[in-house]
C-alpha cells in the first residue's frame, strides 16, 4: 500500500540519520563513535531550573492545557529579556508567542505566510530543517547566497531584482548554524532595508544568540528601526540554557505574522506543559551566570580544538559563537569523501558540509557539544587519517 504523499516523498534525505545509522553499524562492531556531527550541548540543564520545574509540577493546575499563545509568565519573561538584553520593548500579549521549540515555530511560520509555489529565500549554507520546511509548505526554496569573505554575511547585492520580487519570506540565522558566522547590527539594518523595499516578511533564527565569546555579544534583529513591520525573530532556550529535550522556545515581533503562525499553531497542536514555560521563564529573567559558564568551556573547547586542527593542517577562522567549527577539508576530498572516510576510519562523525547547501561543498561541520577528553581523543585519531594527498 502506498500512503505516502508527493510532498513527503519530495523532501530531500535528512544526512543527519545517514550517519547515525552507520554509527549504530560501528557501535555494533564494537567501534567506540566520537559523535562529532550533532548539536546537542553535553552540558547538564543547570539546577534551579530543574527545581522550579518540579515545584511547579507538583501544582495540579499546572497539568492542564496551556493557553494557545503560551503562559503569562513566559511571555512576560521573553518581554523583560529583550528589554534587559537589547534595549527594546516587546508586548507579551501580542508580539511574543510561546513555542515548542524554534524549529517548530519556524515550520509553522512557513505555512503560515506562504502560499504554494511562492519564492522563500534559505542561507546557503544554512540549517537543513529551513529547506525541508519549505518543501513540507509546498513553496519554494531559493538559495540566499552567503559570502566566506565578509564572514558568511548576506550577499544581497548578488541576488537578482526579480529573484527579490518574487520572494515572499526571507530567513537569516546568527550566530550561524553551520558557520558559526556572527553578524553585527549592520547586517540586520541592510536586511530590513530590502525585505521592506520588496515587501518581503523576515524572519531571523537566533537560536544561538547567547552562545558567543570574546566580547562579542549577538544583536537582536528587533534593534533595527521599523525591524517589528516587517520581521519576526526567533530564540530557544536549548543551546543557551541546556534544554534541548525539554522543547521550549519562543517567537517576537511582527503582530501580523505571530498571529498566523499562532493560529497555525492553535489548530496542531495545544502547547507545552506549563511547568516547563515557568521553569524557562525563571531562566531568562536571571542573570544569565550559568550561560557564561557555558560559554567559557565553549571557548576553552574550541581554542584547543582550533589549534589541533592547525597542528594537522587544517586552518579555520576561530568563531565568536555558537558550539560549532566550520572547517574546510583537507585537499583531494570532497565533503562527503572527507566524512564518510573519517567515520569508516577512525570513528569519529563530523557533518559534511554539502548537508548543509550546495555552498557547503569543502567545508565539514564538527560541533564541541562533547566532553574536552573525547574532543582530543577525536584530534588524535583525525591526525593519524592519511591526507588527500596519500589516497590511494
Amino acid at each position: 500500500m502506498n500512503v505516502t504523499s508527493d510532498r513527503v516523498k519530495s523532501l530531500p534525505p535528512y544526512i543527519f540519520s545517514r550517519f547515525q545509522q552507520k554509527k549504530k553499524e560501528l557501535e555494533a562492531r564494537g567501534v567506540d563513535v566520537i559523535d562529532l556531527g550533532i548539536g546537542a550541548p553535553d552540558l547538564p540543564t543547570p539546577d534551579f531550573i530543574i527545581e522550579e520545574m518540579y515545584k511547579e509540577a507538583k501544582k495540579p493546575e499546572n497539568h492542564r492545557y496551556s493557553p494557545y499563545k503560551g503562559c503569562k509568565e513566559f511571555r512576560e519573561a521573553v518581554a523583560s529579556f529583550y528589554q534587559n538584553r537589547f534595549q527594546v520593548e516587546l508586548d507579551p500579549e501580542t508580539e511574543v508567542l510561546t513555542l515548542i521549540g524554534s524549529k517548530e515555530g519556524i515550520a509553522h511560520l512557513i505555512s503560515a505566510v506562504t502560499n504554494p509555489g511562492d519564492s522563500v529565500l534559505i542561507p546557503d549554507p544554512g540549517y537543513p530543517v529551513y529547506q525541508s520546511a519549505v518543501y513540507l509548505a509546498g513553496a519554494e526554496p531559493t538559495h540566499l547566497p552567503l559570502n566566506p569573505q565578509q564572514g558568511y554575511t548576506p550577499a544581497f547585492e548578488q541576488i537578482p531584482a526579480e529573484t527579490l520580487k518574487n520572494a515572499r519570506l526571507m530567513l537569516l540565522n546568527y550566530p550561524g548554524n553551520p558557520t558559526a558566522a556572527t553578524a553585527e547590527l549592520d547586517t540586520f539594518l541592510k536586511a530590513v532595508s530590502i525585505a521592506s523595499t520588496y515587501d518581503i516578511a523576515l524572519a531571523h533564527d537566533s537560536a544561538y544568540n547567547l552562545v558567543t565569546f570574546d566580547g562579542y555579544e549577538a544583536p537582536s534583529l528587533m534593534q533595527v528601526p521599523g525591524a517589528k513591520n516587517i520581521a519576526v525573530e526567533f530564540g530557544s532556550l536549548s543551546k543557551s540554557f541546556n534544554m534541548t529535550g525539554w522543547r521550549i522556545g519562543y517567537v517576537v515581533g511582527n503582530q501580523e505574522i505571530i498571529r498566523a503562525i499562532s493560529t497555525v499553531k492553535s489548530n496542531v497542536d495545544t502547547g507545552q506543559f506549563l511547568p516547563i514555560q515557568k521553569a524557562a521563564a525563571r531562566a531568562l529573567t536571571g542573570d544569565l551566570t550559568v550561560v557564561r559558564q557555558n560559554n567559557a568551556i565553549y571557548k576553552s573547547r574550541m581554542e584547543k580544538m582550533a589549534d589541533a586542527l592547525q597542528k594537522i593542517g587544517i586552518h579555520i577562522e576561530k568563531p565568536r559563537g555558537t558550539f560549532f567549527i566550520w572547517a574546510p577539508v583537507p585537499e583531494g576530498y570532497t565533503s562527503m569523501e572527507f566524512a564518510d572516510r573519517l567515520l569508516e576510519e577512525t570513528g569519529v562523525i563530523v557533518t559534511p558540509g554539502t548537508a548543509f547547501g550546495p555552498s557547503g561543498e569543502g567545508y565539514f561541520r564538527l560541533s564541541l557539544s562533547v566532553p574536552t577528553d573525547r574532543l582530543e581523543e577525536a584530534v588524535k585519531r583525525m591526525n593519524g587519517l592519511k591526507t588527500g594527498g596519500d589516497r590511494k
